[in-house]
């Protein structure tokens, strides 16, 4: 990890229709884009689960634009840290250059729930939990510093 340089951050599930989106626009917000975060799956879907958006307004947070994209196209590409959301992902996660940390939050899909007052429920549990482990994450010394080096440890 370079100090020099923002930070990276890819995290990465199966469809990348839910999950890792919710997470990688909380980061962005959380760090107020001091943070490079993308987003991508194991088998992408072909859009973005239309829940993702009403769930991330009802954080009080405006999510631009989201596609789903392949984890191939972020191959060869240098990150600081990999975070796999599921199993899945995990399993299958490419090495990237770099030797970027990875590590592993394992969530359910909200989005494979079939009720639609559970699936509502299921994606705000995902995106506080989300939520919860990337401001976890966010007040390591090692990660507060590279975000905001001029805030004491």
């Amino acid at each position: 990890m370079s100090a020099d340089r923002p930070l990276r951050v890819l995290f990465l599930c199966t469809g990348n229709s839910a999950r890792s989106q919710i997470a990688e626009v909380l980061l962005r917000h959380f760090s107020r884009n001091r943070v490079e975060v993308f987003s991508a799956g194991t088998a992408p879907q072909r859009e973005v689960h239309p829940m993702v958006r009403e769930t991330l307004k009802a954080l009080g947070i405006k999510a631009p634009p989201l596609t789903p994209k392949s984890m191939g196209r972020f191959v060869g590409q240098h990150f600081d840290y990999v975070i796999t959301l599921c199993d899945e992902a995990a399993d299958t996660c490419p090495i990237f250059p770099g030797e970027p940390e990875q590590l592993h939050w394992s969530f359910q899909d909200p989005a494979a729930v079939n009720d639609a007052n559970a699936r509502r429920r299921a994606f705000a549990q995902v995106a506080n939990g989300l939520a919860g482990r990337i401001r976890e994450w966010m007040s390591l010394p090692s990660i507060r510093n590279r975000i905001d080096p001029g805030e004491p440890s």
